[in-house]
């Protein structure tokens, strides 16, 4: 089921009025990362102000979905003893089956398989796993299709949608819709709601011997989204010959009818007129019994026309069937996205409540300009095209710049400009464009748009430092070679910035260096290739786009969104100890009092991941704890460089069919590089310096200018895996510039169908008129008629295949269960992120060959 943008407050209104001191907490499944753990930030403070009890339960994969399923959730189901709850899922479990993966399945032994737990997924990952949107009932229905229909309408669901008249409490899975879904998901929701209605027939055209029966059927075979995460040590107890049983979680359909199809179906008793006509000619007998001829006024009953034979309607049920079973493999098949940041959800919900502040606006912005950091667009895992407008405008196209504009909003009606403050800040330059340093005041704990440029930590390194140090900067000026440094130092030559000056302390420069700051990279930068290094001048066309967000936290700091991101991430993917062991020399393993332990599932490495999690979290909301671990980013970025430097030095990096590749497995950083989100940040580093020089060379990006894909794979010596993570290439985002023609394109293929339509009911009333008349069918008229309802129903596949929906998507996470299913590697499958796996050390070589023939980007 899921839930319209527009009734976003339903549920946790609901929640309130039916809290009460004996109500079990709610409970909050997290996942590792700086979007997640702003959202869970928001609904925690409004939990707080409700006076609600929660608990948060951090998850960093599948594994611990499963196990948190089992020794949090199923306990507060009513067949066990509990009184049923809340789990909200916060960038978890979007892409499977939640109801099987938490074991709240309806069975034909319990009907009510939920217990009373409903379970509020928010997520930003796509695509959705359809089974939640528009299944995930408390109840299954034993009715007809027309019938149940009619029974979720009363109960407040219209084929999936919550309607307004819903009483939530029944349990359930509830997905929280930002929009897309509505707007884009009607094919498929009309797909999986007629497959639900769909008796299960063999393809030989033969019914299943259990088809009066709830018999379970699989609405996307072959769909590699939705299998099961397979590890290394189930194939070798099990074999091969039980791949089947180690599938990933898939939606399952039940048949909600109890009745199998008549082998001789009978035409019902005819009402009306023609009906009573017939009942009073038989009835109208002369007394010596024999029959007298009808009035000629009295309408007479034209003859039946011809039925389908049993054998044509299984023909239709099977080809209706496999239709819409080609539609969600299709969507299943399109590749990864991303939409609206889940802290971006959150904060709408709080402004739904009249609850925003300060905050809740932070902790939002905060995981907005997150996503870029992680490479997260609307094509999945790769790096964003560049853009004019400087800052982190190059996520999400019109849809991402559309958030921010919003935020911007929110942030001028909450941190309202104070009219005594207007000539402090033309003396320190703010109004000129100068990024802020300093608060206002001790107390200043206000929000404000900086015109930031694409500098790493700026406020908190040198200005040499940020820049050498920034993926944007480092990629256009190949900073991994001399040549690409001296360009750097040419650069600030230009701009009259001294070597001895920028290698201080940012906020120690001298003051008219600041001021004139970022005039000078308006003027200079373009020279170089970097459009878009910093914002353009605010304007009254364009206001301030572009710009970005810092907030004061008195005399103690002032740090910007993306600063706050990047800490935040470093910590959940470093871990303060990390820093403080390399300190203290010597190269830093993670783990190093774990060693002696077979960690082979990476339940060890998940626990420690988890107690990063909390430190994270302290960070959110402690100033003190966020600056002492900004050593922590600082060290992982140093790294970055350090290997990305040495892979393009050293010409470590290959070009296989479909992807390049690159291996890290020798270094001082290695051990830094076992985190997934880690190593995909160096992908993406990597990444974006190849697409600069294919474009330097070639004048264009390949790939048709999506870029060329790169796979990234970072040994784990203590393990004796390889990470794989697998990016997009340099293509950036997606736009919704060509929206209004597909719609335009769509409409006129609406109108083209109802003539269709309108045709095929002409011709059918000719038929009818004929056989009336007592002439006989034409042969071949029934086939034909199947014939052009087949065309129609390919014509229906094709529309969506112009329209560019899985167009640069990442494609990886198909590709990598694709290459399992086909081959003997050892691979486990147990990050949210389907771009990412573990291979075993020596199944490497074999796997990235099977995957160097598959289509990895749409």
């Amino acid at each position: 089921m899921y839930l319209p943008r527009n009734l976003i407050s339903h549920l946790y209104l609901h929640l309130i009025r039916t809290h009460h001191p004996l109500s079990p907490p709610v409970l909050l499944l997290v996942a590792l990362e700086p979007d997640a753990l702003c959202a869970c930030r928001i609904l925690q403070a409004l939990l707080k102000r409700d006076y609600i009890p929660h608990k948060i339960q951090p998850i960093s994969g599948y594994g611990d979905l499963a196990r948190a399923g089992e020794t949090l959730v199923q306990p507060m189901r009513t067949q066990q003893g509990g009184s049923g709850g809340v789990v909200v899922c916060l960038g978890v479990g979007g892409l499977v089956d939640l109801a099987t993966v938490l074991g709240l399945e309806v069975t034909e032994e319990d009907n009510d398989g939920a217990g009373g737990v409903e379970v509020w997924v928010i997520d930003a990952r796509r695509p959705w796993n359809l089974g939640n949107v528009f299944g995930g009932k408390p109840t299954r229905d034993v009715l007809g299709e027309v019938e149940g229909n009619a029974r979720q309408r009363e109960n407040g669901i219209d084929r999936g949608q919550l309607l307004p008249t819903y009483r939530p409490g029944k349990g359930g899975v509830i997905v929280y819709d930002d929009g897309d879904i509505t707007e884009e998901l009607a094919v498929e929701r009309n797909a999986y709601c007629t497959l639900e209605g769909i008796p299960f027939l063999d393809d030989d055209g033969e019914e299943s011997d259990n088809s009066s029966d709830d018999s379970d059927v699989d609405l996307h075979p072959d769909t590699p989204n939705k299998k099961k995460r397979k590890s290394w040590s189930d194939r070798e107890e099990n074999g091969e010959d039980e791949d089947s049983d180690d599938d990933r979680p898939r939606q399952r359909r039940r048949s909600n009818s109890n009745d199998s199809i008549s082998s001789s179906p009978t035409r019902p008793a005819r009402r009306g007129l023609l009906s009573t006509a017939n009942q009073v000619s038989n009835n109208d007998t002369s007394p010596n019994g024999s029959r007298s001829p009808p009035p000629s006024a009295r309408p007479s009953s034209p003859p039946l026309p011809k039925q389908p034979s049993p054998r044509t309607l299984r023909r239709r049920l099977l080809r209706l069937r496999r239709k819409h079973e080609a539609v969600l493999t299709k969507y299943y098949s399109l590749g990864a996205s991303y939409s609206e940041p889940i802290s971006s959800i959150l904060y709408s919900l709080a402004a739904e409540l009249a609850r925003e502040d300060n905050d809740l606006l932070w902790h939002a912005i905060v995981g907005v300009s997150s996503l870029e950091l992680y490479g997260r667009s609307m094509t999945g895992v790769g790096i964003s095209s560049p853009s004019d407008s400087g800052g982190s405008a190059g996520w999400g196209g019109e849809r991402g710049e559309a958030i921010r504009q919003v935020l911007r909003d929110e942030v001028r009606r909450l941190n309202p400009p104070d009219p005594n403050d207007t000539s402090r800040e033309i003396a320190r330059g703010e109004a000129s464009g100068v990024i802020p340093t300093t608060a206002r005041s001790p107390t200043d704990t206000s929000i404000r748009l900086s015109p930031e440029p694409r500098f790493l930590l700026i406020r908190h390194w040198s200005l040499y430092d940020s820049m050498l140090h920034s993926p944007y900067l480092s990629a256009r000026l190949h900073i991994w070679s001399d040549a690409g440094r001296k360009r750097l130092h040419k650069l600030l030559a230009k701009m009259g910035v001294s070597l001895t000056q920028c290698k201080q302390s940012y906020t120690h420069m001298d003051m008219d260096l600041k001021r004139g700051l970022r005039q000078r990279l308006l003027k200079y930068a373009p020279l170089y290739g970097l459009d878009g290094l910093v914002p353009p001048p605010a304007s009254a066309g364009r206001g301030r786009e572009g710009w970005g967000f810092v907030r004061s936290y008195g005399w103690k700091a002032c740090l910007s969104a993306t600063d706050v991101g990047v800490v935040v991430g470093s910590i959940l993917e470093v871990g303060k100890s990390g820093v403080h062991a390399n300190e203290h020399g010597g190269p830093w393993e993670r783990g190093r009092e774990k060693r002696e332990l077979v960690d082979e599932q990476g339940q060890a490495e998940s626990e420690e991941w988890v107690g990063r999690f909390w430190e994270a979290y302290d960070a959110l909301g402690n100033i003190d704890a966020l600056k002492h671990a900004l050593p922590t980013a600082q060290h992982l970025y140093r790294a970055i460089l350090r290997t990305g430097t040495s892979l393009i030095e050293k010409r470590q990096i290959r070009h296989l069919r479909a992807f390049r590749m690159a291996v890290v497995k020798e270094g001082p950083d290695v051990a830094l590089f076992t985190h997934p989100a880690a190593l995909t940040k160096l992908a993406l580093w990597v990444g974006e310096a190849i697409a600069e020089q294919e474009r330097e060379q070639r004048g264009k990006v390949g790939k048709g200018g999506r870029g060329t894909p790169l796979v990234m794979a970072g040994l784990n010596e203590a393990r004796g895996v390889y990470v794989v993570v697998g990016t997009g290439g340099g293509g950036g985002v997606l736009d919704f510039v060509a929206k209004g023609e597909r719609e335009a394109k769509r409409a006129a293929k609406a109108k083209a169908k109802e003539a269709k339509e309108a045709e095929k009911e002409r011709k059918r009333k000719e038929r009818e008129e004929r056989l009336a008349d007592g002439e006989e069918e034409e042969e071949g008229e029934e086939e034909e008629e199947e014939e052009e309802e087949s065309e129609d129903d390919e014509d229906e596949d094709d529309d969506d295949q112009g329209q560019g929906r899985g167009l640069g998507k990442n494609r990886f996470g198909n590709a990598f269960q694709e290459v399992v299913d086909e081959t003997n590697a050892r691979v486990r499958i147990d990050s949210f992120e389907h771009c990412v796996v573990e291979v075993k050390k020596e199944d490497l070589s074999g796997f990235l060959e099977s995957l160097s023939m598959k289509a990895v980007v749409g």
